[in-house]
């Protein structure tokens, strides 16, 4: 557990404050509401508030901060739109949090070479509102709105996954703030190179450990000639997944491919007024021509029919796919109105799409047998899938239960091949569970990169491994 900071927090240096607070003036903060503001994610964790916020509005902002920061040996924590599920952004070491969401330009759209160039705090529907009339979209959608950079940080990826790839297939090129302050920018515009130490791939998935990203280079993918949505639902979620592991098997070039047990269902029916059959379910799209998307369909409507799936129900136009895809990326949040004043510990894992239904099935049986409310979503196209836990704060034994629960969860995902995480990351909650996928000489490798990029350790300490 990191439900709280080291005992002895030192005060931040007067110095350091008044230097930031004369090269930022107003965008410098430590007033209470705001750090408390940069002090809390998604995750059950609690953690006292940074000690002071920096708004950054472009890179140069970050490279001063930094480098104030460094002088005085203060820890540095980049903030993005503070979506985040394992802690990430937690101020556990105190110091200064950088909010990079002022960093919003998008700085270039090259369509003919069918990428962009953000600033770190671009979100993901941002960019892809800039594109809409240019025949190109970026497929990356974590499901909240989440930022550029920090989309980097955590090598996201989402509901397109299983088609178009995660965060580390379409970032290009970066531009990133040391520990020292010095800027680095790794890779460039052209599609592969064999030049030297692959940089980039360092940085993305880092967690804002080794560099702070301030700007973004991505891929991007034409905007499909013909899309198709639709919801198949299932007596159980073993036919939903072994629907899934057939299909994938088949080679069939899904677009997206999501999971919804019927707590899930249930959840978005109220707060998205949807009426689905509240039954676990697959929420699948189909990309391409309109002949190829045909093609899609009737073979995944036929596999699913094996797997005693119901006909499907169809989303014919962008307003009804637009309000589907809305209601899954709300899952989360809807799963929290069904038991007010509840916090969710949140776990995913991701196994190989062999044994997803051994993973899924034994994690089903053991949510119903503790009796904590629970929901589960999943990329199941890719064999990610999440499990939220939805626990009562005032009750230490629900969340010790739920905490039993999770690290059941991952060892049997590692045990199967998989990983302790597909897509929220480390930060606090993954810690343990990392040493046990990666192992201790690894896990030391990985201590040997940070110690030789932020030899104070000044950049988010207390994340990734401790």
């Amino acid at each position: 557990m990191h439900d709280a900071p080291p005992a002895a927090i030192a005060p931040l240096p007067a110095a350091l404050a008044d230097a930031l607070a004369a090269r930022f003036g107003d965008g410098f903060s430590t007033a209470r509401a705001v750090c408390e503001q940069h002090g809390r994610d998604e995750s059950p964790f609690d953690a006292a508030p940074p000690q002071g916020v920096v708004f950054c509005t472009s890179t140069a902002d970050v490279v001063d901060a930094v480098a104030l920061c460094a002088a005085h040996a203060v820890p540095v924590i980049a903030f993005g739109a503070g979506s985040s599920l394992e802690g990430h952004l937690l101020a556990v070491h105190g110091g200064i949090t950088l909010d990079l969401s002022r960093m919003n330009q998008v700085l270039e759209v090259a369509a003919d070479d069918m990428l962009a160039t953000v600033q770190a705090g671009v979100t993901r529907l941002q960019l892809n509102d800039e594109l809409r009339h240019s025949g190109l979209f970026f497929p990356i959608d974590p499901g909240a709105d989440a930022t550029l950079g920090g989309m980097t940080a955590t090598r996201a990826s989402g509901t397109n996954a299983v088609r178009y790839g995660t965060m580390r297939d379409n970032v290009l090129a970066l531009t990133v703030v040391l520990a020292d302050g010095r800027l680095v920018r790794t890779g460039t515009r052209a599609r592969k190179s064999s030049a030297g130490y692959d940089l980039t791939r360092l940085f993305v998935g880092s967690e804002g450990t080794l560099g702070i990203v301030t700007e973004v280079t991505v891929r991007l993918h034409p905007q499909p000639a013909a899309v198709a949505a639709a919801v198949c639902s299932f007596a159980d979620v073993a036919g939903a997944v072994d629907c899934t592991i057939a299909l994938i098997q088949a080679a069939i070039p899904i677009a997206r491919c999501e999971l919804m047990d019927a707590h899930a269902v249930r959840a978005v029916n109220a707060h998205d007024r949807l009426g689905l059959p509240e039954q676990p379910l697959l929420l699948m799209e189909f990309h391409g021509s309109a002949a190829g998307v045909r093609e899609q369909a009737q073979a995944v409507q036929a596999l699913a029919a094996e797997h005693g799936g119901s006909d499907f129900a169809w989303a014919d136009t962008p307003e009804e796919r637009s309000r589907l895809w809305k209601a899954r990326h709300h899952a989360y949040l809807s799963a929290l109105q069904t038991r007010p004043g509840c916090r969710c510990v949140t776990t995913d894992t991701c196994v190989p799409i062999s044994r997803l239904a051994e993973s899924i099935n034994a994690t089903v049986a053991e949510a119903d047998a503790s009796g904590l409310p629970y929901f589960i979503v999943g990329h199941v196209g890719d064999g990610n899938f999440h499990v939220g836990y939805l626990i009562d704060p005032r009750r230490p034994d629900e969340r010790e239960r739920a905490e039993r629960l999770n690290a059941q969860l991952v060892r049997r995902a590692l045990a199967l091949g998989g990983t302790c995480s597909g897509e929220h990351g480390v930060g606090l909650h993954k810690q343990q569970f990392l040493r046990e996928e990666a192992g201790d000489d690894a896990i030391e490798l990985m201590r040997a990169i940070k110690q030789a990029l932020d030899p104070l350790q000044i950049l988010n300490p207390g994340k990734i491994f401790v």
